[in-house]
């Protein structure tokens, strides 16, 4: 028998004789509704064999596999007994059409509750300004239970189960979800599961002494080995602290933590903390939750002698929790955020893993294209890089709460004869204003002496000129920003997948230097860009002569036509070669439609010359979408400084 042949009679006797042991506790449940529970039965059987895999890679060897096995599907039938019934309904749904997120009705934006609107109670209030801008994804920042003062912007959970009070409460997050979901908008939130606060249950417990969940984290009385450890982690904050390990006097040990001092990471070689943070998950779901961003996936599992990063094993949990979202909550998704290699990111994204993906190439070699003024390093990526598996989306964005981060390949790079670290360099002084010439108003995020690595912090409009514009007050300054950021929009809206929209953005929102004069905040650039709300300036939007209207009359108008454009489903993009370094152009498809969108990235007027238009499927009289302009066959084009152009080109 070989070794697949087993792994299905195993997974086949071993919930022939588990479910009906358990199905005895759970009879309610079959008189209350027998065709429902027969639907949760027909789920169970058809991914249990999936999951069963999973699990046996990850925990066959321990002696208590099968108790594993019956605790987790105990588990699995009280969450979906559980779940509420309007959840039960969007599941159904969804089964149906399982790649409706792939639509071109998908517009997303990320907040910060508090910043945007103090509270969940006052976001409710804010719902029409979503629907005005046409957003259908919603993605909260963590909002849960965390330490008073440093906590990593929310990402120190405390309780996965308890809103941050100064937040609202679990109720009231429930009824946003269900406020959200019958306005057509689904709620995003945050899965951080590499880690907890040490202010959480578990943690507070292990400094306690309790060795059940001393057994939950990676604690060690050794420093020889967290030595060995070391030897091979890079620093995630060097400014904060050097290495990966806090020495706690509490629990007189050393203490992992690959972020901060007070963010344990969790031992999930311990099939506890791989069953408990299961059931946080589907928690999560069970308030009407839509998708899930998987935080920090690249580091979840620990190997001695590696970097402890994309762990085969990282792969094999996710997909254990997509297996058992599959049975409790189909209508789940998840969203991978691995900021690694590009090679290394791809691997998080499938339909039985990560569905979506953040798209951190993308966006990197954005900003280096805005920079450089040329498109050869950010197309000969895309070319090889950007192709997801069938049935799943990149999430595309411009900023995010994070910093930039200068990704790309040292291969893609060189192939170009550019050397990727001087390249780095020159990208980290552009965007800090050092490179003469510059006219982004970025701020250094973590730069570490050790290896010269540097990020780059900043709002979109500060990044792409517009900070020093108005400051100069100089109007072909301001109006080159404006057209900068538009462009860049563009890319973000019709390339290919999900755009997200980082709120302030829609109204060119510039850095924020209050942090400065915060003590929780001053020694983390990132808060430059996690400014508040100014509604003053995104409720009066009626001054057509103000630089906010023109940024958010922009953005209404790209998302409307998205979802005017069919060839904009599906996520397929293909290149088109335009024949100018200063030009990328790429042609969108579904088969109704075909549009050939020219993006310029200079400040000057380029062309696209007849040849490379008909080389690009326009063999005929074709019109661009927006002006309505007609584009007569066999001429050159010619693409204003920091212009985009949506040629309709179906039927040629």
């Amino acid at each position: 028998m070989d070794r697949s042949d087993w792994h299905r009679e195993a997974a086949r006797n071993s919930l022939g004789r588990l479910f009906p042991r358990l199905e005895v506790n759970y009879k309610h449940a079959r008189a209350d509704s027998p065709v429902r529970w027969n639907h949760f039965k027909n789920r169970l059987n058809r991914e249990w064999e999936r999951l069963f895999i999973y699990l046996h890679e990850l925990y066959g060897w321990q002696y208590d596999f099968f108790y594993t096995l019956e605790q987790v599907l105990d588990m699995l039938i009280r969450s979906w007994l559980d779940r509420p019934e309007a959840m039960h309904q969007i599941d159904e749904q969804r089964e149906v059409d399982p790649l409706w997120f792939l639509s071109e009705d998908m517009i997303g934006i990320v907040l910060y509750v508090d910043l945007f609107s103090d509270n969940l109670a006052g976001l409710r209030n804010h719902v029409p300004y979503f629907e005005k801008l046409g957003v259908t994804y919603l993605h909260l920042m963590p909002l849960f239970s965390v330490p008073h003062g440093e906590n990593d912007g929310g990402y120190a959970v405390s309780d996965y189960r308890a809103v941050n009070p100064d937040l609202g409460t679990m109720e009231e997050l429930s009824q946003l979800a269900t406020e959200l979901r019958e306005r057509g908008i689904s709620l995003v939130l945050d899965f951080v599961f590499n880690h907890t606060s040490d202010e959480h249950t578990w943690a507070q417990k292990a400094k306690a002494g309790d060795p059940e969940f001393l057994n939950y984290y990676f604690t060690f009385t050794d420093r020889t080995l967290v030595d060995r450890f070391q030897e091979h982690l890079r620093d995630i904050f060097p400014t904060v602290r050097k290495g990966s390990f806090t020495w706690n006097n509490e629990l007189q040990r050393w203490v992992w933590t690959t972020f901060n001092s007070y963010q344990w990471d969790l031992n999930y070689s311990n099939p506890a903390v791989f069953q408990a943070m299961a059931e946080e998950m589907l928690f999560l779901a069970n308030q009407g939750v839509e998708v899930l961003r998987l935080d920090a996936v690249a580091f979840i599992w620990k190997r001695l002698g590696t970097t402890c990063e994309n762990q085969p094993e990282a792969h094999t949990i996710i997909r254990a929790f997509n297996a058992m979202a599959r049975i409790v909550a189909p209508s789940l998704l998840f969203k991978s955020e691995a900021i690694v290699h590009p090679d290394d990111v791809i691997k998080y994204v499938h339909p039985e893993e990560c569905q979506l993906s953040y798209n951190p190439l993308l966006m990197a070699l954005l900003w280096e294209a805005l920079a450089t003024r040329e498109v050869k390093l950010l197309e000969h990526s895309m070319r090889h890089r950007e192709r997801l598996p069938y049935g799943c989306a990149w999430v595309n964005y411009l900023r995010c709460h994070d910093d930039i981060g200068w990704t790309f390949d040292d291969k893609d790079a060189w192939h170009l004869g550019i050397n990727p670290q001087g390249h780095r360099k020159f990208l980290n002084d552009f965007y800090t204003g050092k490179h003469p010439g510059s006219f982004s108003r970025g701020v250094p995020f973590q730069f570490n002496p050790d290896n010269g690595d540097l990020r780059i912090s900043g709002t979109l409009s500060s990044l792409a000129g517009l900070e020093e514009a108005l400051e100069k007050q100089d109007n072909r300054m301001i109006e080159l920003a404006v057209r900068r950021i538009n462009m860049l929009r563009n890319i973000q809206v019709s390339i290919g997948g999900i755009p997200l929209l980082y709120a302030g953005d829609e109204y060119g929102v510039l850095n924020d230097y209050t942090f400065l004069s915060d003590s929780r905040k001053v020694n983390d650039s990132r808060w430059v860009h996690r400014s508040r709300k100014r509604w003053e300036a995104a409720e009066d939007l009626t001054n057509t002569d103000t630089l906010e209207w023109r940024f958010f009359i922009e953005m209404v108008k790209l998302f409307k036509q998205r979802k005017q454009s069919s060839a904009l489903r599906n996520g397929g993009m293909e290149l088109a070669d335009t024949g100018n370094p200063h030009l990328l152009a790429y042609i969108r498809d579904d088969g109704d439609q075909r549009l050939l969108i020219i993006n310029n990235f200079s400040e000057y007027a380029q062309v696209m010359n007849a040849a490379k238009l008909a080389a690009s499927d326009m063999t005929r009289d074709a019109h661009e979408i927006f002006t309505q302009r007609a584009i007569p066959a066999g001429e050159d084009l010619e693409i204003d400084a920091y212009r985009y152009l949506w040629i309709d080109i179906s039927g040629q």
